[in-house]
Formats: C-alpha cells, sequence, structure tokens
C-alpha cells in the first residue's frame, strides 16, 4: 500500500460497553496502520470504556443519543480525514486486513470497501443474525438492485468523498443498510474484501436484538423503497387497490348483466373508491419521482464537488 504523506487515516470506533475489548482494539489497529489517528466514539458506557480508550492513545469523544445512526452521524461530521476505516470496538474483526482494504480503496479509486465476515470458529456468527442478513441483503437486492453479500458488516473503509456526502438519517443498527443503499443509489464504486471474523472477547456482549433491530432494519428498507423508489412503491400501492377493486366488482358485474339491479350498493361504492384511490396514488407517485430525481441530482452534485482518494490519471 503506498500512501503519500500527507494522507490522514482516521479509525472510527463506535463503542458501548466495551471495556473488555476496546484496548486491544486500538493497539491492533495502530500496530496494522502506524501513521493513523484513532477515535472512539462512546455512546453512553457504564463500564470502563472510555477511560480505557483514552489510556490507549484515543481520541474519545462522547455521544449521549443512543443508537449507532446517531454515532456514526457524528463521527461522520466531526472528524477530517482523507481515508476512514469504521469498525466495531468489539474485536470481532481482523486489523491486519485493514491496510489490504485501503490500498484496494486508492488503487481502484473506490468509495467504500466492505469488510465481508468470514468466520473462524461456527459458533461465532449467530445462525439468526447469519439469517436475517441474507434476509436483509436480498431484499434491498430486490428494491434497488444488485448490492453486497455481507451489508450488515461493521467493518469497512471508506473514502473522504463518501464520507462527506452521507445524509445519515438513521438511529440505531439500520445505519448499515443505510451506508449500503447510498452506495448503491449513487453508483458509487465499490468493492468487498474476506475477513477474518472472531468471537467476542470473555466480557463482551452483542448489543444487536436479532428481531428488534431486523424489524427496523426492514422498515428502513421499506421506507427509503418509498423515498428512493417512489414510482414503483406507489405503483405497487395501485396496482393492488385496482386488483381489490375488480375482484370485488366482479360478483357485481355478474349480478347487473343478468338482473340489470346493483344489489349491493355499499360494495360498489367501495370498488369505485379502490379505483379512485389507485389514480390517487399513481399520481403521487408520478409527482413524488420526479421530486426524487431532484433529490438524487443535489445529492450526486455534492459528492461530486468532493475530490476522490483515488490517484489522479496521467495526461
Amino acid at each position: 500500500m503506498e500512501l503519500s504523506p500527507h494522507t490522514r487515516i482516521a479509525v472510527l470506533v463506535p463503542c458501548l460497553n466495551e471495556e473488555a475489548s476496546i484496548g486491544s482494539v486500538i493497539n491492533a489497529f495502530k500496530s496494522a496502520i502506524p501513521e493513523c489517528e484513532i477515535f472512539v466514539f462512546d455512546n453512553n458506557s457504564t463500564d470502563k470504556t472510555a477511560q480505557i480508550a483514552s489510556q490507549a492513545g484515543a481520541h474519545v469523544r462522547a455521544v449521549l443519543a443512543p443508537g449507532k445512526g446517531h454515532v456514526v452521524r457524528r463521527m461522520f461530521a466531526d472528524v477530517d480525514a482523507d481515508i476512514y476505516v469504521m469498525v466495531d470496538g468489539d474485536a470481532t474483526y481482523d486489523a491486519s486486513a485493514a491496510p489490504a482494504m485501503i490500498g484496494r480503496l486508492i488503487e481502484e479509486g473506490l468509495d467504500m470497501v466492505v469488510g465481508c465476515r468470514v468466520e473462524t470458529e461456527e459458533s461465532v456468527y449467530r445462525a439468526g443474525h447469519r439469517f436475517g442478513n441474507s434476509l436483509l441483503t436480498a431484499c434491498v437486492s430486490i428494491v434497488f438492485g444488485s448490492t453486497f453479500t455481507d451489508m450488515l458488516s461493521g467493518y469497512r473503509v471508506f473514502s473522504r468523498r463518501y464520507v462527506k456526502s452521507f445524509p445519515a438519517n438513521s438511529e440505531g443498527f439500520e445505519i448499515e443498510t443505510e451506508l449500503a443503499v447510498h452506495a448503491l443509489e449513487q453508483s458509487m464504486p465499490v468493492a468487498e474484501m474476506q475477513t477474518h471474523y472472531f468471537s467476542r472477547p470473555e466480557g463482551s456482549e452483542s448489543k444487536l436484538r436479532t428481531y428488534r433491530d431486523g424489524v427496523r432494519i426492514m422498515l428502513t428498507i421499506a421506507r427509503l423503497f418509498e423515498t428512493e423508489r417512489p414510482f414503483a412503491f406507489f405503483s405497487i400501492l395501485a396496482i393492488l387497490c385496482a386488483v381489490a377493486s375488480v375482484l370485488l366488482a366482479l360478483p357485481i358485474i355478474g349480478t347487473f348483466l343478468e338482473t340489470g339491479l346493483v344489489p349491493r350498493l355499499p360494495t360498489a361504492v367501495l370498488c369505485a373508491a379502490l379505483v379512485l384511490l389507485a389514480t390517487i396514488l399513481l399520481v403521487c407517485g408520478i409527482i413524488l419521482d420526479s421530486v426524487s430525481s431532484g433529490r438524487r441530482e443535489a445529492k450526486r452534485l455534492a459528492y461530486l464537488s468532493i475530490p476522490g482518494t483515488g490517484r489522479p490519471r496521467a495526461p
């Protein structure tokens, strides 16, 4: 990995009660990337996480609003660097992979490199989390096109261009979904690299709750689908309303053709209301798609206004 002597590398570590592991994480990244600065953002830890991180030589900042999304928003806003390495503070990710990830980001002019987890032991990655990750990744692929194989990885390398153009609207663990969708929405050059995934050290506990956070991530995907693909979102709703209207109207139409009477007037009114609602939804989709297109263009211009990390091309 060849770096300019002026390249600033920041390692960003979101933390909550990781006193058992934060010291080893800081030391490992100091050894792997000697020129980096390490920033630990403590999210209301009740143990000695902040104290241990400070003693290990990291810059420690407090984030009072609970949730990883709030932490990432603060990290991206407060830290100024050329390359950003974001890693969880639980010592489950391989620090020795960071130079290769940074090297690939620079060599290929990428905006994000995701550390795709490869388990060192069968029991490291819980079955529920693995299934949820696969399901959510598939959902994002259906909605936004080709995506990552490990969308929820907490180990990533970013360019400055990515970090300073990322809106960060999420509050909790759904932030990883938003990180992936932002790259897909802007058609950013991204890549994945396999990295070892280790078991947590004794005394460290996962903050991810499979069902609660899984539901929140699914709701985030639905919200992003509505805001980023409004025409498709509202068209689906319009089609459902139209189909329901036709199914309800078929018996009424049959009776009318046979007798010339409309015996179920409330159902007929409901059918007409559903058709009207379908039309309104379709118009909403068309209008909001135009608005969304303008937002995407504004985000793209903001993204392009920031210099990339890759080497300049020879004239």
